[in-house]
């Protein structure tokens, strides 16, 4: 009989040190904001809030460029200086990639059907060749134009 008082309550302090010791599952504070006096909120800050301007908030501008044997469409893309770039590349045919020149990004290169995504900030006003790296592809005529205005 004392085993079985032992065994209940040994039961009873591991159900109670785990429901003490547990973490609590309502409180998510990837998804809650701090202030400056640590009082979490859910509430999304409004855009000119803490000091930022709208201004400064970045713009995303997307684009879905489709490659093939041995072009790109679109063949030129135009963005404003400090516009955050995103890129779908779509390979419709063949083995291809997709490089950015002057911004050091690139996809992998991709037997299709395949889609890559990458993104960039266009912190640098000119014009930028986008070609695929592969084999002759840009000698081919695989190329286009990134206009950073």
């Amino acid at each position: 009989m004392k085993k079985i008082y032992i065994v209940i309550s040994v039961l009873v302090i591991l159900i109670l040190s785990f429901l003490i010791v547990r973490p609590d599952k309502d409180i998510e504070t990837s998804e809650n904001n701090i202030n400056d006096a640590g009082v979490i909120s859910n509430e999304m800050p409004a855009l000119g809030d803490e000091g930022n301007n709208v201004e400064e908030m970045l713009v995303v501008k997307e684009f879905t460029i489709s490659g093939k044997n041995f072009s790109f469409a679109p063949s030129t893309i135009k963005v404003e200086k400090g516009t955050r770039v995103k890129i779908t590349f779509q390979n419709s045919a063949g083995f291809h990639d997709f490089v950015v020149e002057g911004y050091s990004v690139a996809t992998k290169q991709t037997q299709s059907p395949a889609t890559e995504v990458l993104e960039f900030t266009a912190d640098k006003m000119g014009t930028f060749e986008y070609y695929c790296s592969v084999g002759t592809h840009r000698a081919m005529g695989m190329k286009g134009m990134l206009i950073v205005e």
